[in-house]
């Protein structure tokens, strides 16, 4: 799974591998078929030349749409990324408040004061 950075952010793409053209080693093509901000259709092709120098081409909308139908004959294969189950994770809830009563309502964990203590005579101003 690549990334393709469009409206200040990355996001999360759909990766091919390609045939390589000559003098180059790798090409790959990254497609985000809509972006969540602008709603872009964002083709970019990464090739990778035998003396290591990488080149990018980025398409945007019609022309993107154009240049990934006339490279789709050259994909080998989709990278997908391998699932890794999620081990460590616990299914905890404290069920009671920092005053050890019973928890009513979820939504209501903006109220809880946890770490705070009415102390009448604090006194905010710094003493020269």
């Amino acid at each position: 799974m690549g990334y393709i950075h469009c409206c200040g952010a990355l996001h999360k793409t759909r990766s091919y591998c390609l045939v390589p053209q000559e003098n180059f080693r790798l090409c790959e093509l990254d497609v985000l078929k809509k972006c969540p901000v602008c709603g872009h259709f964002v083709v970019q092709l990464t090739r990778v030349s035998i003396d290591d120098k990488i080149s990018t081409v980025r398409k945007i909308n019609a022309k993107a749409k154009k240049f990934f139908q006339s490279l789709q004959k050259f994909i080998l294969y989709e990278e997908v990324p391998p699932k890794t189950p999620r081990f460590g994770q616990g299914t905890f809830y404290l069920y009671y408040n920092e005053f050890g009563v019973k928890k009513r309502c979820y939504s209501n964990l903006s109220t809880l004061k946890i770490g705070l203590y009415e102390n009448k005579n604090l006194n905010n101003l710094p003493s020269f």
